[in-house]
């Protein structure tokens, strides 16, 4: 999408419309006799540039706008849980500068055996994680929800460990026991390549996480 809005021959058949216009209209006005056949032929030139025109107005009409970037209310972080393993909280740190590269996400958490064991990108204040309706749903079913404008859902209040004004998000399962939120600035923004890397860092994680034991808090 984004190629074919800055093409240069984007506006192409709008520019030929309008020379085209404009040089029939010279002709008329510089010719002293007009024959019957000219008159025909500037009618069907006119009538051509103007469906041009036409053309590429109603294209600019229809073509989707992309979603507008917010700026996130939040100060950029990165916390760990104290006293993680030096080998989890090295994959933590590897998952989340993935995500945080690889995709549109501004904004990781991860929480796992009730502990919140990593929060990294733009943060706000609040720290407690709440395991809400859709939360609640992600773990027994075992399928991860994408948000994908988040101002639209009433349950959006759940998410409020994440940055208030959030555009969409992904909670994705970490097992049973966990989840691995991710939110992004942009509505509408996640590819399936993204939900794909969303889940298979959910995975590697879920595997990880299994052969240990967490810390009491």
């Amino acid at each position: 999408m984004s190629e074919q809005s800055t093409s240069p021959f984007k506006y192409l058949p709008l520019w030929v419309g309008v020379i085209g216009g404009s040089m029939l209209m010279v002709n008329r006005l510089l010719t002293p006799a007009l024959t019957d056949s000219q008159a025909r032929s500037d009618v069907v030139g006119t009538i051509l540039s103007a469906i041009l025109i036409l053309v590429t107005l109603l294209w600019e009409q229809i073509q989707p706008k992309p979603p507008e970037a917010v700026v996130l209310e939040g100060k950029e972080d990165f916390q760990l849980a104290e006293h993680l393993p030096e080998a989890i909280a090295a994959e933590l740190a590897w998952a989340s500068h993935i995500l945080l590269t690889t995709t549109v996400s501004k904004s990781v958490v991860v929480y796992y055996d009730g502990k919140v064991l990593l929060r990294r990108g733009i943060l706000p204040e609040k720290k407690d994680f709440n395991v809400g309706t859709i939360a609640e749903r992600v773990l027994e079913k075992q399928k991860a929800v994408y948000l994908v404008t988040l101002k639209l859902y009433p349950g959006r209040v759940e998410f409020d460990y994440l940055p208030e004004n959030t555009q969409g998000i992904i909670c994705q399962p970490i097992d049973k026991k966990g989840l691995l939120v991710v939110g992004t600035n942009i509505p509408r923004s996640y590819t399936k390549q993204s939900e794909q890397w969303v889940a298979g860092i959910a995975e590697k994680l879920s595997m990880t996480l299994a052969e240990i034991t967490l810390p009491s808090a």
